[in-house]
């Protein structure tokens, strides 16, 4: 059975009446691991919020849809239903919210009512995926990213990835701040989702993530759109060149597209 589809087309979005991505366009399926790259301020993680319906972007033109459905019509928590899942670069603190009521509550927000996820069930794959990430039990009884450094946080993020099994994930500079340990224990999450049924954008500035989670695709981003597409030596001639060659190639001599949040 095929996978997922999430089909991207003509993207424009605002934010503060300030134009960040102009006119993007870009397919993930089941089985097909992307990756973005890109000079800061260019877009990319505009595009991770906007997708997943972040307030303070305003979608003013262009398609999302995800098996043909309009992502742009749905809720954030019901996009989250249909299948889509972010992994922050910036994890928020829940303080009174342990790590395992805020899995097991998310897990049963997707299952119809009355087909809550028993407990023992529960707790086994929780244990699996802890041991997975190289978690100390102890993190499940923890306040939600409360007192986490950022390499913890961010395991947390894949965490929720490997228990709640989306169709479409986008991880949002998740190796970002992470030793070489940290590094390789994400990826190796993040390797055992492969399947069919599996897509994933991620949005990275760094080809040595790339090394541990080898793309299908890499895309670059330039002045809000995708503008060049390649396989995974395009990462690796970005990291032995930069982009200057993309920019000279193109004619392009301001990459940045505005105050988009990003680091």
């Amino acid at each position: 059975m095929a996978g997922s589809t999430l089909k991207i087309q003509d993207l424009h979005v605002e934010i503060e009446g300030n134009e960040i991505i102009k006119g993007l366009d870009l397919q993930i399926s089941g089985g097909e691991i992307h990756a973005i790259m890109g000079p800061n301020g260019t877009g990319k993680s505009t595009l991770a919020s906007a997708i997943m319906g972040h307030p303070s972007f305003e979608i003013t033109q262009g398609s999302v849809e995800l098996d043909g459905e309009d992502v742009l019509e749905m809720e954030v928590d019901e996009r989250a239903r249909a299948g889509m899942f972010l992994a922050m670069q910036y994890p928020s603190e829940v303080t009174g919210v342990t790590t395992s009521d805020f899995l097991r509550t998310s897990i049963n927000a997707n299952r119809e009512e009355g087909d809550q996820i028993p407990l023992m069930k529960f707790i086994k794959k929780m244990d699996k995926q802890m041991a997975t990430l190289d978690m100390d039990e102890s993190f499940s009884t923890r306040y939600l990213n409360e007192g986490f450094s950022g390499g913890e946080k961010k395991r947390n993020e894949i965490l929720q990835l490997l228990m709640l099994e989306p169709k479409i994930a986008i991880l949002d500079e998740v190796d970002s701040g992470l030793d070489i340990d940290a590094l390789k224990v994400v990826s190796n999450g993040v390797n055992s989702m492969r399947s069919d049924d599996f897509g994933c954008l991620i949005i990275t500035h760094y080809q040595r993530l790339l090394n541990y989670i080898e793309p299908d695709y890499v895309h670059v981003i330039m002045q809000g759109r995708i503008v060049k597409s390649g396989d995974a030596a395009l990462a690796q001639r970005l990291e032995n060149e930069g982009y200057d060659w993309i920019k000279e190639e193109l004619g392009i001599e301001d990459e940045r597209v505005g105050q988009s949040q990003e680091a």
